[in-house]
């Protein structure tokens, strides 16, 4: 196998993965953490890996966990020095799966895109998926090997921080579309922060990122239809969710679908309803 693997789409089944296990430049990574809605917290699977998977922390690891707010992204040069700990290099192919399916596996597909690594793809399916297959699997171990070569080339458009969403509000061209459940959207339940007002940011849409999924893996059909709906005229598509994890799920569906101009709000609603001062919209 070439070890000059180029991953061509944004997204892979589990039988390319298994074609290209023998690559010499792929990196698997897997990027599960806690689902914050599930009652207990708690995943499945925590136990196994696909072969040669190495585990990248979002929450302590690839996070700034000085920041106020959770899940903040890295600076470009923490970014950089954290992958090359991965043993990621400036070649690598990475493949990024979660153990629910699709969940945290896009975030990590965009933080590398953010910092200008394309050749990275999400695992439609991710490890339930893998196991569905038949394809083999590992218990956990550490795959780590001499430190990487990896180097950065942040491109700031990615993200958009709180003063950005708050100067779109007023564009017409610019769509906010939120991740979140319908009932978290309307503020009709608790946020899962404990103290966090619920609502959402004025003059955005709801599209549940549930709604692109069917049993873990992304429906093609709906993410397209939907979202070319929902952005029609619009220039400009900025993500938010709770706390800038599901919110990439769009931004792949939007990326799938042939969409351009996209960002995620880093803070989203944590964020917002937090230091927001304005009413929030409700029903």
């Amino acid at each position: 196998m070439s070890i000059d693997l180029k991953i061509k789409q944004p997204l892979v089944s589990v039988e390319w993965l298994a074609k290209n296990m023998d690559a010499e430049n792929l990196v698997i990574l897997d990027a599960t953490m806690p689902k914050v809605t599930w009652e207990k917290n708690t995943f499945e699977d925590e136990d196994i890996q696909i072969p040669n998977a190495r585990y990248l922390d979002i929450k302590n690891v690839f996070s700034d966990i000085s920041a106020e707010f959770p899940n903040t992204m890295l600076s470009a040069e923490k970014f950089q020095e954290q992958a090359s700990l991965l043993s990621i290099n400036k070649d690598s192919a990475i493949v990024v799966y979660d153990t629910i399916g699709i969940y945290t596996s896009p975030r990590v597909w965009w933080m590398f895109k953010a910092m200008g690594h394309n050749n990275v793809a999400v695992l439609d399916g991710g490890l339930p998926e893998w196991i569905n297959k038949g394809f083999p699997t590992e218990d956990v171990k550490s795959h780590i090997r001499a430190r990487g070569n990896f180097t950065v080339n942040y491109d700031e458009k990615f993200f958009s921080n709180y003063k950005k969403v708050l100067n779109s509000l007023d564009d017409n061209t610019t769509l906010i579309l939120d991740a979140r459940s319908y009932d978290r959207f309307m503020g009709l339940v608790d946020e899962p922060r404990e103290g966090l007002r619920v609502g959402h940011i004025p003059n955005s849409k709801n599209l549940p990122y549930t709604n692109l999924l069917d049993n873990g893996k992304f429906n093609d059909g709906n993410a397209q239809r939907m979202l070319k709906e929902l952005v029609q005229n619009k220039n400009k598509i900025i993500f938010s969710c709770g706390s800038g994890i599901t919110a990439c799920i769009l931004a792949l569906g939007a990326e799938i679908a042939g969409i351009d101009n996209l960002s995620v709000y880093d803070g989203s609603w944590t964020e917002w309803g937090s230091l927001h001062q304005l009413p929030i919209q409700k029903k």
